[in-house]
C-alpha cells in the first residue's frame, strides 16, 4: 500500500489524530510511519520530519505523510561504527542501506542509524550507492561537516574501491575516462585476482572524480559489469559486489594525515 497525505490542520490536536482523521490508516501504522521518518511538518517555513505522534500541532499547521508499507517494512543489515573521533565518526555501511533517507522514511539510512546510535547531531558528508557497501564518514557539528564536505568536493580524498566483475579482466592502472552525464570522470582499474572457474575478476578501482554510478558505468562500459549490477549488468542472487574499502586524506579537523580502511573480514573475496 502506498499513499500520501497533505493536509492543513483545522484545529489544535495531536499529529496522529489529525493524520488518522484524514485517512483510512490505523493509528498504530501512522505512529510507526512517523517514527521511521515518513511524516513531515512545516516549522518556520522549513519542512522537517515529525516523529512524535502525540506532538500537539496548531490549527493551520501543514502535515504530510508519505506512507509505503513496503518501504517501512525494510530491515537492512545494521551499520557498524568503526571509529568515533568525536567531531566525526567512521562507519561501515552495509549493502542495501541508504546514505540518507527519502520523504518515504529514513529508518534504512546510515544517517538515521548514526543519530539513534550516538544520540547526537549527525551530518552527511559524502554519499555511497545504496547497493554498494563500505566506508562512510558522518560529521557531528556543522563546522566539521563543512570542512570535510569541502575536502570531498575538492577531490582531495584518495578513494579506493574493490569490485568483482564479470569475465576475466587483465588491467594494471588502466585508465577509463568516459564522461558520466556529460561531466569528466576518471577511474583507475587494477586486477587483483582472476577466477577462471567462475569467470570473474576481483579488481581495485581508484577514482579521481565521484560521479553518480561512475564505477558501475565505467566497468560496464569496458565490457566487465560488476557482479550483481542490476542497472548496468545482470541481476544476481547476492548483493552488488562493490565495496568502498579505503579513504585517505589530510584531516582539516585534527591537522594530520588519516588513513581509513575496511576491516579485513569485510573485504570482497
Amino acid at each position: 500500500m502506498r499513499t500520501t497525505l497533505d493536509l492543513t490542520v483545522s484545529q489544535d490536536q495531536n499529529a496522529v489524530d489529525a493524520l488518522a482523521g484524514a485517512s483510512d490508516l490505523p493509528k498504530q501504522r501512522i505512529k510507526d510511519a512517523m517514527t521511521k521518518g515518513a511524516c513531515w511538518w512545516t516549522v518556520k517555513g522549513k519542512q522537517v520530519r515529525l516523529r512524535k505522534a502525540k506532538r500537539e500541532v496548531k490549527a493551520g499547521t501543514r502535515l504530510q505523510l508519505f506512507y509505503d508499507d513496503a518501504v517501512l517494512a525494510r530491515k537492512p543489515e545494521p551499520a557498524e561504527l568503526l571509529e568515533d573521533l568525536g567531531r566525526y565518526s567512521v562507519w561501515f555501511k552495509p549493502h542495501g542501506m541508504l546514505a540518507q533517507g527519502s520523504r518515504w522514511g529514513d529508518h534504512c539510512s546510515l544517517l538515521r542509524w548514526a543519530e539513534t546510535s550516538l544520540k547526537r547531531p549527525c551530518f552527511l558528508i559524502h554519499r555511497l550507492d545504496a547497493d554498494a557497501a563500505g566506508l562512510m564518514l558522518i560529521a557531528h557539528d556543522t563546522r566539521a561537516a563543512g570542512a570535510l564536505s569541502q575536502l570531498f568536493s575538492g577531490r582531495s580524498v584518495t578513494k579506493v574501491y574493490q569490485a568483482r566483475v564479470t569475465g576475466l579482466l587483465e588491467a594494471k592502472d588502466q585508465i577509463v575516462d568516459a564522461p558520466v552525464d556529460g561531466k569528466a570522470a576518471v577511474s583507475h582499474i587494477t586486477t587483483l585476482a582472476p577466477d577462471e572457474d567462475q569467470q570473474t575478476t576481483l579488481v581495485e578501482i581508484r577514482i579521481e572524480t565521484g560521479r553518480k554510478h561512475q564505477i558501475r558505468r565505467h566497468l560496464s562500459g569496458i565490457g566487465h559489469p560488476i557482479v550483481g549490477d542490476r542497472l548496468y549488468g545482470k541481476a544476481a542472487p547476492g548483493p552488488l559486489q562493490l565495496l568502498a574499502r579505503l579513504l585517505e586524506f589530510e584531516c582539516p579537523i585534527f591537522r594530520r594525515r588519516v588513513l581509513l580502511q575496511v576491516p579485513e573480514a569485510r573485504l570482497l573475496e
